[in-house]
């Protein structure tokens, strides 16, 4: 219940974040740790049902709840752990 709890509001989020820049299909998130220039990057949403980035959606709302800062989904992690958990993703 959690899981989707959290993807109902990931979703809300989602369609606040998007921009003309977003293609359809994909979606904006922000990654970095608390004291590092967060990055924007653009995923698949097909990436959201995929349990190593719900993961990472865990943490953010953990550390966020919903409220994030960057007007976007925030995932507060290293880029590289979420350069190697998306680059696993695309090797499906």
């Amino acid at each position: 219940m959690a899981l989707v709890r959290g993807l109902l509001g990931a979703k809300k989020i989602l369609s606040r974040s998007v921009t003309a820049t977003t293609p359809k299909g994909f979606l904006a998130v922000y990654v970095g740790e608390d004291n590092v220039q967060k990055k924007r990057y653009i995923v698949p949403v097909s990436y959201l049902n995929q349990p190593s980035f719900q993961a990472l959606l865990s943490k953010s709302e953990e550390e966020f709840g919903f409220d994030h800062p960057m007007g976007g989904l925030t995932i507060p992690c290293p880029e590289d752990t979420f350069i190697t958990v998306t680059s696993s993703l695309k090797a499906r």
